[in-house]
Parts: C-alpha cells; sequence; structure tokens
C-alpha cells in the first residue's frame, strides 16, 4: 500500500474513533482497535505527517489526536460510496411520512424523522414557488363585494388573499372569472405568471374586464410576490448533546444562525436534487457556522430541486451514515410530492 494511500486509512480510522468515542485518538488505541497492518511506530510516524499537513491537531489537554476541518473533508471526498439505508431503514421512512396529509405535515414530519435518524438539526425548506407552477386558482365569494383567491401549487403550496370588490358580484360572474383564470394560468410556472397577467386583461369577456381589473393586482401579488421562502427546523437540543470540543465556546451563534434562516436558505439555494453537499466549518462562509458541518441535497424530481433539506451539527458527526439518511429522506419527499 502506498504511504499515501495507508495515510489515509489512518486519518479514515482517526475520524471513526473520534465520531464514536468523543476522545481524542492515540496511535496506541489505532493499532488495538484497527487492522492497519504496520507497527504501532509507523503509525505514530503516518500520524506525524497527518498532523504536519494539517489534517490532524492535538487539542492542548490530551495525548490525542482529532480531525481537524480539512481532515474531515479529505475524509468525506475520499468516501467511495454513501453506504445506502438499510431495507428496515426504508420502510421506517415510508411509513412516518405517508401518514401526512398535506405538505406542512410532510415537511413537519420530515424534519422529525431526520432529527431522529442523525441525530443533529434538521432543516427543511418549502418547496421554491419561484420553482413551481400553478395546479389550480379558486375563488370564492365569502360577502357581496369580497372574495377570497386561492393559489394552489403542484408543489402543494397554498397561497390564499382576500379581495375587496367595489360592487356586489353574483355568483355567475364569480364561476366565470374562475374559469378565466384556470383557463390563462393553470400548468404555468410562478417565475412566468406575472406576465401573464396583463395579456388577461385583454383577453378577457368585455363584461369580466372590470371584475379581472379588481383582481389582477392581488393576483399579481399572489404569484409574483408569495411568502417569502421558510425553513422548518426540528432537533435544536440535538446541539447541546455533544461535548465541550464540540463547539469551542456556545452553540449560540449556530441557534441563532438556525432562527435568522437567511443563512441557511443561502446555503440551500444552492442545492440540486442529485448530490449531497456537504460544507465544513470555514466552508460555510458564515461565522455563526465555523464550528458547524451542513450536509443538504435538494428534494424533488431527478431534473427540478423544489427545495433543500438538510442537517447541521458539530464537524465531529457521522459523515457517511448522515449523508445517506440526507438522501434517502430527500428521495422519498420528493416521490411524495410528485405524487400528491
Amino acid at each position: 500500500m502506498a504511504h499515501d494511500e495507508r495515510r489515509l486509512e489512518v486519518l479514515r480510522a482517526i475520524v471513526q474513533d473520534y465520531v464514536s468515542t468523543n476522545d481524542p485518538v492515540g496511535s496506541k488505541a489505532l493499532a488495538d482497535r484497527h487492522d492497519l497492518g504496520v507497527s504501532p511506530a509507523t503509525i505514530r510516524n503516518d500520524m506525524a505527517v497527518l498532523e504536519e499537513q494539517g489534517y490532524i491537531t492535538q487539542p492542548h489537554t490530551s495525548a490525542g489526536r482529532v480531525p481537524t476541518d480539512k481532515g474531515y473533508r479529505l475524509f468525506v471526498d475520499r468516501l467511495s460510496s454513501v453506504k445506502p439505508l438499510s431495507v428496515a431503514e426504508k420502510r421506517a421512512i415510508e411509513r412516518f411520512l405517508d401518514g401526512a396529509v398535506d405538505l406542512h405535515d410532510v415537511l413537519g414530519r420530515t424534519v422529525r424523522l431526520l432529527a431522529q435518524l442523525t441525530r443533529q438539526v434538521a432543516v427543511v425548506q418549502y418547496p421554491s414557488l419561484s420553482r413551481s407552477a400553478v395546479r389550480h386558482l379558486e375563488v370564492v365569494q365569502v360577502a357581496a363585494a369580497r372574495l377570497l383567491l386561492v393559489l394552489i401549487t403542484d408543489t402543494g403550496r397554498v397561497e390564499q388573499r382576500v379581495v375587496e370588490t367595489q360592487t356586489d358580484v353574483d355568483a355567475d360572474s364569480v364561476r366565470e372569472l374562475r374559469s378565466v383564470l384556470n383557463a390563462a394560468f393553470v400548468g404555468v410556472q410562478l417565475a412566468e405568471a406575472g406576465d401573464k397577467v396583463s395579456d388577461l386583461l385583454e383577453t378577457a369577456p368585455e363584461h369580466l374586464r372590470g371584475l379581472v381589473g379588481t383582481v389582477s393586482s392581488t393576483l399579481l401579488e399572489t404569484l409574483v410576490e408569495p411568502s417569502e421562502d421558510r425553513l422548518v427546523v426540528g432537533g435544536t437540543a440535538n446541539l447541546t448533546r455533544g461535548n465541550a470540543l464540540d463547539f469551542p465556546g456556545t452553540v449560540r451563534p449556530v441557534l441563532e444562525a438556525l432562527e435568522e434562516q437567511v443563512v441557511v436558505l443561502r446555503l440551500m439555494s444552492q442545492v440540486d436534487a442529485s448530490t449531497v453537499m456537504v460544507r465544513i466549518g470555514e466552508e460555510n462562509a458564515h461565522e455563526a457556522l465555523a464550528s458547524a458541518s451542513f450536509v443538504s441535497v435538494g428534494y424533488g424530481s431527478t431534473d427540478r430541486a423544489l427545495g433543500g433539506l438538510g442537517i447541521v451539527g458539530p464537524t465531529r458527526m457521522d459523515y457517511p451514515t448522515n449523508m445517506a439518511a440526507v438522501r434517502a429522506v430527500a428521495r422519498y419527499v420528493g416521490h411524495l410530492l410528485a405524487e400528491s
């Protein structure tokens, strides 16, 4: 085995032991616990080189070594494959998510499930409306001169707005308005729907134009300015479960970053539906998450991520297992929303 390959094996062993025991790892423990096929002296030499190259470091209170961000990065980059979840684990995911009644319930269950599977903080982004299309526009008369406009997207999101009309509206006009709106917008991507509102003012039947004009600004607001992307967060108590080395100082900055949401949403904006993305420590480009790792992936169909989901935790985490869990849950949520 070449020197580099063997050192990678030593690094892998250090990462695995440190993640599972929470204790800095010494050369004797490595020699005892792993069949590395070399003498303890060689392991010591390899550890000295790994330390020199910045992959492991010595916490000042201990004789053992712990991986650095750079060490975790190499470990993750060299994972030969993310181990698939067992059949039992996949069934548990299916059972837990299949009981969901609507989108809010799907995403609420998703964070609970991810937090349980990984024992980290789970985050799920609501399907991004800019990536959604109109499934249906409902118009409900709630009073003589008041209508409720309900947008339902193909990703299961529901947006509601009230429209005050200057004059009373009869049931026939409401019915006609509903069919005009659906004929114009069903199947249209939200990103393109705004442009169609002005066309509608010209193409609507003469007797409906006043009513279309009245609802058009609310319609634009609903299609173009929908409520901003939201995050569902679960399992924050998991952050406090580690040891003092996991989050030097305090976990407060990490909790604040999760509460701010915009930090995590910015990281989520880079996800796609096929690649599990791992950002370690300083790679998160936000000082609050400099002591954390963020494992995320897009969910949706293979060609279109509707949103992202993932986990946030200390850099000392079980990357292979967490990456597998994040990927499996995302696939299942994608199937579920595609069928709904």
